[in-house]
């Protein structure tokens, strides 16, 4: 199978091993470009992102972790697969900055906890030219010619472009609901996402016509 910027994803491995990459993060690469459907350059670098989060935070795959992204675009799936920390279990929430970050702490029962955020640092970036010119979406990059060059230099780069700091965040607690019909369509909702008295597909977050 051949990714979308000319990458043959049977090839992983053999790039990986070119670069050194460990044993356990090549396994968790693979598994997050079968999840994603292909090896795109955002999940590529999002491995090795929450693999320096976990290591800094110093726990473990196995540990219960929460997750803020700042950008929706690819690297939300590299925590979900890596740290387990999806949307579905609660402990993924997705912040649309548009900042390539991700912040990863343990549990805890206070108001706040300690994090670790990791970002990407575009001064590291420069001294890879090719990946430099994608991560700024400009039109110097082309994939057809470049898309090699690009996952070479990802895995080459590795940590190498990431910075991180210490941060404390809120504690997402438990919110206690009840269900409440909403007047407008007369489907249950939490109460809590009652907005003006209506649901959200009734106000602001409709997304669909009735056919």
């Amino acid at each position: 199978m051949t990714g979308k910027h000319g990458y043959p994803d049977k090839k992983l491995k053999t790039v990986m091993d070119a670069h050194h990459v460990p044993a356990n993060l090549q396994e968790q690469v693979q598994q997050l470009s079968a999840f994603h459907t292909y090896a795109a350059p955002g999940v590529l670098i999002g491995a090795f992102m929450v693999d320096y989060a976990l290591e800094l935070l110093g726990v473990s795959t196995d540990d219960k972790l929460y997750g803020v992204c700042e950008t929706p675009k690819c690297l939300p799936d590299a925590l979900q697969v890596i740290a387990h920390c999806t949307t579905g279990n609660n402990r993924l929430k997705v912040v649309p900055i548009g900042k390539f970050a991700i912040t990863l702490n343990g549990p805890s029962d206070k108001a706040t906890t300690e994090a670790v955020r990791v970002y990407v640092d575009l001064q590291k970036m420069k001294k890879y030219p090719v990946l430099d010119v994608w991560y700024a979406n400009s039109p110097a990059y082309d994939k057809h010619t470049m898309g090699d060059r690009l996952q070479d230099e990802i895995f080459s780069a590795g940590r190498e472009i990431l910075s991180y700091e210490k941060v404390r965040i809120e504690v997402r607690a438990k919110k206690k609901w009840k269900s409440v019909t909403c007047p407008g369509c007369g489907e249950t909702v939490p109460d809590y996402l009652v907005v003006g008295g209506h649901c959200g597909a009734c106000g602001s977050m409709k997304y669909y016509e009735k056919i």
